[in-house]
């Protein structure tokens, strides 16, 4: 209820001495000079107050906490009446203010006081300046509200004293403030409280309606909710608040404050935060901007994996993992050794470069490359991940995509470090010579940073846009073959060849690793099913044909299910006992014969000693001749391959009398040789000698032996060049059932790397030039029949 102002209420002096007055406790409002307002009389006090008031008037006093204050309001009723069911009321005029005195006697159940009441001075020159001062600020506040009549009324006032007691009427003063006015007697004093509290008032209506302007412009009034999320974010802005009643954003900010996370990482998450802050969610950027953030928050800043590298645990890990591949083993746990030292010595320090070694495991498939970076990780007790990089063209799958794109996400590294948990992890980073390029970047560049310790101290994604120290993580690179990986990209790394397994290296991992594990996985029990070794070699020698495992294990798989498929179905009884002559009837028929006795029967057929990406192989080079001129080649070779054909042509050519073909015609002969597998590329000038082999075999009539592969490249003048890749070629000899091996001399000390179980069962032949390898790989010339 609203009640006007009116003229201060001036009673004669004698009046106001020492009156004596019931008491009207106040407990939720105070009652000022110069106020008109109804009061519910709900308490006994009250009404007793009221029935005790003979002469019309009431001390009302403020009680507080159950205590009263020591000034009151001396009041008169106006009015009284029933309001509501039995419940009075009266209306009171406020007179002056009096002090409170001792209690006396009263009538009935009244508090009775004596009162004395305060005489306010004649008005001071400052005190009407404040007064004015007042009078302006609420006309102010009052114009904000729309309530310009009070404004007008207000006007009317000329008393310093009661316009400061209009303040009473405020609804942005507290209980506390009001009973402050009241007890304030002093003019001035009162005055510049009011005038203080009012300030503060109109500044902060003043500050909501720039808020409002502000916010309001350029916005339909319809998007009420989006208007009042701007109101909200204008606020803190304006009041420089943190915004803690965001969940999210004080997440974000206990994760920046982590003591593992670097400052500039801490500044760019605080500062992608506060733009969180003031973007509202109906925007399209305050999904990029969360994304990101929970991106950051989610890498593990600070953590690492204690190192626990104990170098014959290591070895122990590495020879409980893998058979064989010795000269492999040496390399990591000298890489590992190296690693420990470095650390100890405090020479990798954090955000510094790294020992530099980029350890690259090249070989064929099935070899044991990936299993050997998982036990590197489990020797060092660190986490282990894989990245693929198998077909990856695009630069930004390494790098990350930059914010500014659609779907934008951190590239693969910085994703990988995520899923490892830590800063530390063994990262592998798989198939990396078949990284591609193409108009969206070449990604082997962007590897170089990833790779070259000089660098990887402060890779920086494109997304995050925050350096990353790589300098602790332990990338070890996989490949199949080195020719297609770049020269700089090579250069940053340490290749370490795994050339394959011999045949009882390969027995040794199936009945060790591959029989167990295929066991589980076809659930049957080692009671149920026994292999022999003899026939776990028959399956390497009959059904396989590789320098890795893939494929025996797959064998290996596909006799346990037949296993199980009849020990399910009551057709065998356990054990099962599996020896070599039981292979045939669980696996069929051999898939792989020995072929090279019937393929070089006849001349013009030679044995050639290859790689390729799936290791080491045996190659046949077939010759034959016709009427005609030239030479033509077939089995989709490549360049180099094709030139040492004509090399080969024109050596024997020029040194037919040496080679006993002086009475062949060259001239009115056309020769065509030819690689069978026409579907696989071939290249390479290592074939040379057997193409020279083949076609003094056919010219002559005599043909290979079957037991001699051959490899090495020739000149225009018979000379023998080396070649590489000896050991897995080696190594296929040994699988395909050969004996002898000619090679060029010069590579006669790369016999070192093989096996020696390998080297006792072939005879090596040295050869420094085509004399010494058709003595060697010919057949002899057959004694002339008697007459």
């Amino acid at each position: 209820m609203t009640l006007p102002l009116s003229r201060k209420l001036v009673l004669p002096m004698s009046d106001l001495q020492s009156l004596t007055l019931p008491v009207l406790p106040l407990s939720s409002g105070v009652v000022l000079p110069g106020m008109v307002v109804p009061l519910a009389l709900e308490t006994d006090e009250a009404r007793a107050a009221v029935e005790a008031a003979t002469e019309g008037r009431l001390l009302l006093v403020p009680r507080i906490d159950g205590l009263y204050t020591q000034v009151g309001t001396v009041a008169a009723v106006e009015d009284a009446g029933e309001v509501r069911r039995g419940l009075r009321a009266v209306v009171v005029r406020g007179v002056g203010r009096a002090r409170i005195g001792v209690g006396v006697p009263g009538l009935g159940r009244a508090l009775v006081v004596e009162a004395d009441p305060v005489e306010e001075p004649e008005p001071t020159p400052r005190a009407r300046q404040l007064a004015r001062e007042y009078t302006a600020v609420v006309e102010a506040i009052l114009e904000h509200r729309g309530a310009q009549g009070i404004a007008a009324a207000l006007k009317e006032l000329d008393d310093p004293g009661q316009i400061a007691d209009t303040a009473g009427y405020s609804p942005d003063l507290s209980l506390e403030q009001k009973v402050q006015v009241l007890e304030t007697v002093d003019v001035e004093a009162r005055l510049e409280k009011v005038l203080e509290w009012a300030k503060g008032t109109l500044a902060e209506l003043s500050l909501k309606e720039r808020i409002r302007s502000e916010v309001s412009d350029g916005m339909e009034k319809q998007q009420r909710e989006f208007l009042l999320r701007q109101q909200l974010a204008a606020i803190r802005k304006e009041l420089g608040e943190d915004g803690d009643a965001d969940e999210a954003a004080e997440r974000y900010r206990a994760r920046a404050a982590e003591p593992g996370v670097p400052d500039e990482v801490r500044t760019a998450i605080l500062r992608e935060v506060d733009k969180l802050e003031r973007t509202p969610e109906q925007n399209v950027e305050h999904g990029w901007i969360r994304t990101w953030l929970d991106t950051v928050t989610e890498l593990p800043w600070g953590v690492v994996s204690d190192d626990t590298v104990e170098l014959a645990h290591a070895r122990r890990v590495l020879d409980a993992d893998h058979e064989g591949l010795d000269d492999v083993k040496e390399r990591i746990v000298e890489f590992l050794a190296i690693r420990t030292r470095r650390a100890e010595q405090g020479l990798d320090a954090a955000g510094g470069r790294g020992s530099g070694a980029i350890i690259t495991l090249v070989g064929p498939p099935g070899v044991g490359k990936t299993s050997l970076g998982e036990s590197v990780a489990r020797a060092m007790g660190r986490s282990f991940v894989r990245v693929a990089l198998g077909g990856v063209r695009d630069e930004a799958e390494i790098r990350g995509h930059r914010r500014t794109y659609v779907g934008a996400m951190p590239g693969r590294i910085v994703r990988a470090i995520a899923e490892a948990g830590s800063m530390n992890p063994v990262v592998m980073l798989d198939e990396i010579d078949k990284v591609g390029a193409d108009w969206r970047g070449d990604p082997s560049s962007a590897l170089l940073e990833v790779l070259d310790p000089a660098q990887n101290h402060t890779f920086r994604d494109h997304y995050l846009e925050v350096d990353l120290d790589l300098s602790d993580v332990v990338f070890i690179a996989t490949a199949n073959v080195i020719d297609t990986i770049p020269g700089p990209l090579l250069d940053r790394m340490e290749v370490v060849s795994l050339d394959g397994y011999t045949e009882d290296e390969k027995v040794a991992i199936a009945r060790d690793h591959l029989l167990p594990r295929q066991r589980e996985r076809n659930a049957v029990g080692a009671d149920e099913v026994r292999v022999s070794d003899e026939a776990l070699r028959r399956i390497v020698t009959d059904h396989t044909r590789e320098p890795g495992v893939r494929s025996l294990e797959r064998a290996v798989g596909k006799l346990l299910r037949k296993v199980a498929t009849e020990l399910s179905t009551g057709d065998a009884e356990a054990p099962v006992v599996v020896d070599a002559g039981d292979v045939r009837r669980w696996l069929g028929r051999p898939r792989f014969t020995e072929e090279v006795a019937e393929r070089t029967s006849v001349p013009g057929v030679a044995t050639g000693l290859a790689v390729t990406g799936a290791g080491g192989d045996v190659l046949f080079v077939e010759a034959t001749s016709m009427p005609g001129e030239g030479l033509v080649l077939t089995g989709q070779l490549g360049d180099v391959m094709k030139e040492s054909a004509t090399i080969a042509l024109s050596y024997i050519r020029s040194h037919a009398e040496e080679l006993g073909l002086a009475d062949v015609d060259f001239d009115g002969r056309r020769f065509h040789v030819h690689f069978p597998a026409g579907a696989i590329p071939k290249d390479g000038p290592s074939a040379g000698i057997t193409m020279t082999t083949a076609l003094v075999s056919l010219l002559t009539g005599r043909p290979v032996r079957s037991d001699v592969g051959m490899t090495g490249e020739v000149t225009l003048q018979g000379k023998v060049l080396p070649i590489g890749g000896l050991k897995q070629k080696v190594l296929a000899a040994h699988r395909f059932g050969l004996t002898d091996v000619v090679l060029p001399a010069r590579n006669e000390a790369d016999l070192e790397d093989v096996p020696e179980a390998v080297r006792a069962q072939l005879r090596f032949h040295p050869a420094s030039d085509i004399a010494a390898v058709l003595a060697v790989a010919l057949e002899p010339v057959p004694e002339p029949a008697p007459a």
